[in-house]
């Protein structure tokens, strides 16, 4: 498009990218290449092999580096810097389907000192990772003898790179050269590449690092199949009982309708119809319940979309960008977290409004990041790469502070304008009615253990995917499923809410808000339990730093999972509530 005259703004603009156009060279951003031309190495993270979230920088090592010229890398993206990728050049000379014969690039001087950092890492099983145009390598540092008495560091990268036309498609590394470890001696550090053609295309270069074997094992189909079937079998048994049970309460309550005065009061009246101008009376702690649902509205939001994303895009291909998606989902729906938590503390009569607002826009902000901080000063403690960066916390408190607040004040307006109003199908009474004793099963807290046994058995067999893929080496790639175990899973915590709210209103107990929010919500608690029998038996993890690092992000994620069932719960229940009530005569 040619710059109309009078818009110097967009000429300059122009002129300006025509400047820099003939200045841009194919790199790794790109993923093509031009016949020798450079191709940066990448030293990432080394750390224990069965730690996989305590890494440290690859030079913390002394490791030496190459004599090519040092280059920065900054951090692309949010969800890069908060994961703790730290990018260093190699300083090996790498180009494009340019062979490299094998050739010393730098010598270690090992002193006492790092012969002790290099026994320390062999000994805890340290491996490094490094990237070739955002392609992962894995390489171990180095192994000991049988007896354990000497130790030796792999001096020898041998790298194979495939490429298919001006792309690099596959990446392999095998190392070699062992050499013992003995206090003041030299080292030498060798490398050589050799490119080979591949077949591989582009698109489907990822496919090595993933395991069909592992994520569509026979178990994991069979666990779908097993949820659905106890869904269709949840479904059709709530239905039936409360179908059958409602029309027989509908008949009595009609013929109790026919009835005189007299035979009204020497009759026996009992069940949810008794309750009928308490039901819709406001929960208590009114403020916290509201922005817990509405906390839990947005989290289901962003996973729903999140799911979806992940589905359409291979988001595992770039390195941070779920977290980096996932965290400007989660600011972009912040007005359904505004929409939902105002509107309901606006139909329970609270006036408290913008206090309500910030407590629902920070919850689950806090908790994540109170969580973080506090894991991080361990990390800075160890020195590790998981240390976030202070100009990423400040980042993280900027879209907190300048798009979340305002995008939930938005919602919050949007949801007291459009739905506050109190439009109950019951007039609530001025005096509460006392709440009759009833048998220790219908009270609230055992409801509330027993509720979340049912969600908790749909969804556990995916929950060792999920677990296995962040803390072990496993790339989660089977969004088909989690969408399916998702929908699963609100399905029976729906259910089970409204069955056991049916049994509470029938037991005329009117306290049903929380009581459906904490059943579905106990969920949680059975997650939580589950990591640490994961924890205990399926891994080998060791250490304060990762010991902390597994169980504060367990609990974060639990708590997350809770509040976003107990919303799904709430949800349903006040549904079927306004239903019954509405389609029972109330005198």
């Amino acid at each position: 498009m040619r710059p109309r005259p009078g818009a110097p703004g967009v000429a300059a603009a122009a002129a300006l990218l025509l400047l820099l156009l003939p200045r841009a060279r194919a790199d790794e951003h790109e993923h093509t290449y031009q016949d020798k031309e450079e191709v940066v190495l990448w030293m990432n993270t080394v750390g224990p092999y069965h730690n996989r979230q305590e890494t440290y920088k690859y030079f913390s090592l002394p490791f030496c580096v190459g004599s090519k010229k040092s280059i920065s890398h900054y951090h692309e993206t949010l969800g890069e810097a908060l994961q703790g990728v730290e990018l260093e050049f190699s300083g090996l000379d790498i180009k494009f389907k340019d062979d490299v014969m094998p050739a010393t690039y730098c010598e270690i001087d090992l002193d006492k000192e790092k012969r002790d950092a290099f026994v320390y890492a062999i000994k805890n099983h340290y491996w490094y990772q490094m990237y070739i145009d955002d392609l992962p390598i894995w390489g171990i540092v180095g192994e000991a003898d049988e007896n354990g008495e000497d130790y030796y560091l792999w001096t020898y990268k041998k790298l194979e790179i495939g490429f298919n036309g001006n792309r690099i498609v596959d990446v392999n590394l095998t190392s070699e050269g062992k050499v013992k470890l003995v206090p003041n001696t030299k080292i030498q550090m060798s490398y050589s590449v050799k490119w080979k053609k591949s077949d591989v295309k582009f698109e489907d270069r990822f496919d090595k690092y993933l395991d069909p074997s592992f994520f569509q094992h026979r178990i994991h189909w069979f666990s779908i199949f097993n949820s659905f079937m106890m869904v269709i079998f949840l479904v059709g048994l709530v239905s039936m009982i409360l179908m059958r049970t409602l029309r027989k309460d509908y008949a009595r309550y009609s013929k109790e309708e026919e009835m005189d005065d007299m035979d009204r009061d020497l009759g026996d009246e009992y069940g949810w119809k008794q309750v009928h101008g308490d039901v819709f009376r406001p929960s208590s702690h009114p403020l916290i319940f509201s922005s817990l649902i509405g906390s839990g509205c947005q989290i289901f939001a962003v996973s729903l979309i999140v799911i979806i994303v992940a589905m359409i895009e291979d988001l595992y291909t770039e390195r941070g960008s779920m977290l980096s998606t996932a965290i400007f989902v989660y600011a972009a729906t912040s007005p359904v977290n505004g929409y939902f938590g105002g509107s309901l503390y606006a139909r329970q009569g609270g006036r408290r409004w913008i206090k309500q607002m910030f407590i629902g826009a920070f919850l689950i902000p806090a908790m994540v990041c109170g969580t973080a901080f506090f894991i991080n000063f361990i990390a800075i403690y160890y020195h590790a790469s998981r240390a976030i960066p202070f100009g990423t916390m400040v980042a993280v408190c900027c879209i907190c502070f300048f798009v979340i607040l305002p995008l939930n004040l938005v919602g919050t307006i949007l949801g007291r304008n459009l739905s506050g109003q109190p439009n109950f199908p019951c007039r609530v009474n001025a005096v509460p009615r006392p709440i009759p004793e009833k048998k220790w099963f219908m009270e609230p807290a055992v409801i509330v253990c027993l509720g979340g046994i049912l969600p908790f058995g749909s969804i556990f067999i995916e929950m060792y995917f999920i677990f296995t893929s962040f803390w072990a080496y496993k790339i989660y790639y089977v969004y088909g499923f989690m969408m399916l175990v998702l929908v699963i899973l609100c399905i029976v915590t729906v259910c089970v809410t409204i069955v056991c709210t049916y049994f509470l209103l029938n037991a005329e107990d009117y306290r049903w808000q929380w009581t459906s929010f904490l059943s579905a919500a106990s969920t949680a608690i059975y997650v939580y339990m589950y990591s640490f029998y994961y924890y205990f038996f399926k891994t080998k993890m060791y250490g304060l730093f990762q010991t902390s690092f597994y169980f504060g992000y367990m609990a974060v994620f639990s708590t997350a999972l809770g509040i976003m069932c107990g919303a799904i719960g709430y949800m349903g229940t006040s549904a079927f509530v306004r239903k019954i009530y509405t389609n029972v005569k109330i005198d």
